[in-house]
């Protein structure tokens, strides 16, 4: 193994990451995990990990690989990887929407796609997770492309040029179907033969939805208010490790604890007034619905855009839980969503036919800068 190999430093939406390029990283792809875990400094039993690139929590801690298409209706393949802070181990089984968006920009300035000298450029995305494409479309000029711009997303400070995501046909991205039971709410029993509703809905990454009242939750809570209170996420855990089982992610409920990054797991509430992170008060009639979300074990300070994208979808199909809680009359074309660092606009195309229901799109804006290049050394 070598000592040190090109990367990229990129900020992708509220999230960062080493950016690789396939061809500098063995054709092996089993030997990717020891260099990823050496690159971020994990496993750190302290949480921090210091010995490396990566921030101690889940959205600093993230891998890309990009590198040319395995399909004609794409121009670059790229591969998601979540490190682990804690534990030697690196999880495959999902994509990062945040770093999706850092995807596009990073092919043009590499040379893998050619843009032209000004304007939009399209890059088609194929994330090899998923198997799912997704355009994203961002502003050029010299053939590059632009890092400057007014828009701020929550969570990031300043702002930047914005980069659009058209998540396509994201149903089945995790399981193969949209809704992976057959239906819209499905009901789990716990330790202790206790039953509870959810919504197992797979659109970008599988996700379970549960109502905050009923695991006493109020859904306004803060994710440090969450991180203090165990016995509430040791009930999360439960439900996502059952639901992984109902969705068919793992056979059973001990295998499904070494998937850790799907199903992500939501809190979810009907419009209220919260505190974001920024100390700021986000209104009830400021949101759609408001969300807490659980990913990697850690509650999340903003939230995953894979999530969002499978919420927006999951508030359109009748009778789930996010459909029962969200506010009447919203517009699914800018589905607001309030989480710890502020709303999230998401859209979503979903509709009821013969077949069941389907999501064809769901799409954001994102912003993503580069911060160094250079060799990481492990």
């Amino acid at each position: 193994m070598r000592s040190a190999y090109p990367a990229a430093f990129i900020r992708g939406g509220s999230s960062k990451a080493l950016v690789f390029h396939r061809r500098d990283l063995p054709v092996e792809q089993a030997k990717w995990d020891a260099i990823f875990l050496a690159a971020m400094g994990s496993p750190d039993p302290h949480g921090r990990q210091l010995d490396g690139m990566g921030g101690g929590v889940s959205s600093l801690s993230k891998v890309c690989v990009v590198g040319p298409p395995s399909r004609p209706d794409a121009d670059v393949d790229y591969t998601f990887a979540q490190v682990q802070v804690h534990d030697a181990k690196v999880d495959y089984s999902g994509n990062c929407g945040n770093m999706s968006s850092a995807i596009g920009p990073f092919a043009v300035d590499e040379g893998l796609v050619q843009a032209s000298t000004q304007g939009d450029a399209v890059v088609r995305i194929h994330n090899t997770n998923t198997r799912k494409v997704i355009l994203a479309t961002f502003a050029v000029h010299g053939g590059r492309s632009v890092r400057e711009g007014q828009l701020s997303i929550p969570g990031v400070s300043g702002t930047g040029a914005p980069v659009r995501l058209d998540f396509l046909d994201p149903g089945g991205a995790s399981t193969g179907r949209l809704l992976p039971t057959g239906a819209s709410t499905h009901s789990l029993e716990l330790p202790g033969r206790r039953r509870i509703l959810v919504s197992l809905v797979d659109a970008a990454n599988a996700c379970v939805f549960v109502k905050a009242t009923d695991i006493g939750l109020s859904g306004a809570e803060s994710p440090d208010e969450l991180a203090m209170r165990p016995e509430t996420l040791k009930t999360l855990q439960d439900i996502r490790l059952r639901s992984s089982v109902a969705m068919g992610i793992a056979p059973t409920v001990a295998a499904a604890a070494d998937v850790r990054m799907i199903p992500l797991i939501a809190v979810v509430s009907a419009p209220q007034e919260t505190l974001a992170l920024g100390g700021h008060r986000i209104a009830a009639g400021e949101a759609d619905l408001v969300i807490r979300m659980i990913s990697n074990g850690q509650p999340h300070r903003a939230l995953p855009l894979t999530g969002a994208l499978c919420t927006a979808v999951a508030m359109q199909i009748d009778g789930s839980v996010p459909s029962t809680l969200a506010a009447p009359g919203r517009v699914t074309s800018a589905l607001r969503i309030a989480m710890p660092s502020g709303v999230l606009t998401v859209a979503a195309d979903v509709r009821h036919g013969e077949d069941g229901w389907r999501a064809d799109y769901g799409s954001f804006y994102r912003t993503t800068r580069r911060l160094f290049d250079g060799l990481v050394h492990i």
